[in-house]
């Protein structure tokens, strides 16, 4: 089984985008490239595939679901699990997130000390 290394990171507000950060790389010992918005990161996306995304949904110009559309489209990233971030708890909202081909979904706010579990824990489930 291919191990979780290198996570790319979509979110727009810059305390959880510190906090998610510091999380993964610090606890986690993971490597993370970040972007503010969805545009930044179709227009720097990586050359290097990221094992895993992380996408924040509600995000200015380019949410994260347009975002993940126009992510399927580029070459390499098909297949990259993708989990959603999000603040929306309704049970509508998941199984929409699902349908776009969200491999699962962490609710905002998120314990910082156990994020690194939790997609360790998706990756397995995976695989």
């Amino acid at each position: 089984m291919k191990e979780l290394h290198r996570i790319m990171h979509v979110e727009d507000d810059p305390d959880i985008r510190e906090i998610t950060r510091m999380s993964l790389e610090l606890v986690g010992g993971f490597e993370v490239v970040q972007f503010n918005c969805g545009v930044e990161a179709i227009e720097n996306i990586p050359a290097q595939v990221p094992d895993m995304i992380l996408l924040d949904v509600m995000m200015p110009v380019m949410d994260g679901m347009e975002t993940l559309k126009k992510l399927r489209e580029i070459a390499g990233y098909e297949d990259v699990p993708v989990i959603f971030v999000t603040a929306k708890t309704s049970r509508a909202d998941f199984s929409h997130l699902r349908d776009l081909g969200a491999q699962d979904i962490i609710l905002k706010p998120f314990e910082p000390m156990e994020l690194p579990n939790q997609l360790l824990k998706i990756w397995e489930n995976c695989q």
